[in-house]
């Protein structure tokens, strides 16, 4: 099982392919198994790295608090244990913010950005519905056993993302970025999706029909499509 020692902790990856290099971010409360149905396509033209976050999955879970910007400088260890210099960066909805946070404290690591059904920042009134579907998930005893995250993991995870808000920097971002959204995304709506493309100097804003899974489900071709498009080789 492979892992690295990051900032006090051991990380698990996984590393698939050749070419450049593309790093996957999952979201709240998902590890690698997020990305499975897409990795087999993306393995064949880049050097695929995917990693289970602090508090998910393979990864060490210590106790809090945690935040998205250790998250990113975990992810920004990692690469530099694995000799990548500079990657393409694929994170989704909390992975997004993760990515976020590595394009700004890390600009060097990152050759662009695919931000996938994600947000700079949860709004001051967030709709009761996103906390309601992630408490339910969060709790549900299937995907806890799943990926066997503990509670506290869970919910030092959700508190990072709910306190993340990057807003007000977006136009300090000079890498490339493309943001992916499904239109009937109740977990974030794609209003915030617009902020990104509004807010990110040159950056392209690509909507399909779906919520908040549709990208990994029955829009992962386009998912995979859209990425290649615009990471090239």
């Amino acid at each position: 099982m492979p892992t690295a020692q990051v900032n006090g902790i051991d990380l698990y990856y996984e590393v698939h392919g050749e070419g450049t290099p593309l790093l996957l971010v999952p979201g709240l409360g998902a590890d690698v198994r997020l990305f499975a149905g897409v990795v087999g396509e993306l393995r064949r033209r880049y050097r695929v790295v995917a990693f289970d976050p602090r508090g998910s999955g393979r990864s060490e879970k210590p106790d809090g608090p945690y935040s998205i910007e250790t998250m990113a400088d975990d992810a920004a260890a990692l690469l530099a244990e694995l000799g990548v210099t500079k990657a393409a960066v694929v994170g989704y909805s909390m992975g997004g913010r993760v990515a976020l946070a590595l394009a700004l404290r890390h600009p060097e690591a990152v050759d662009r950005l695919v931000l996938a059904a994600t947000s700079a920042r949860t709004p001051a009134r967030s709709s009761p519905w996103r906390w309601f579907v992630v408490e339910v998930v969060g709790r549900f005893p299937l995907f806890r056993a799943i990926d066997g995250q503990p509670r506290a993991a869970f919910e030092h995870q959700r508190q990072a993302s709910r306190r993340f808000d990057c807003a007000d920097r977006l136009g300090s971002l000079s890498v490339p970025a493309l943001v992916l959204h499904g239109t009937r995304d109740r977990i974030v709506p794609v209003a915030l999706a617009r902020e990104l493309e509004a807010g990110i100097p040159g950056a392209r804003l690509v909507t399909v029909p779906g919520g908040h899974g549709a990208l990994l489900t029955f829009r992962r071709r386009r998912f995979v499509s859209e990425i290649t498009d615009f990471v090239g080789v």
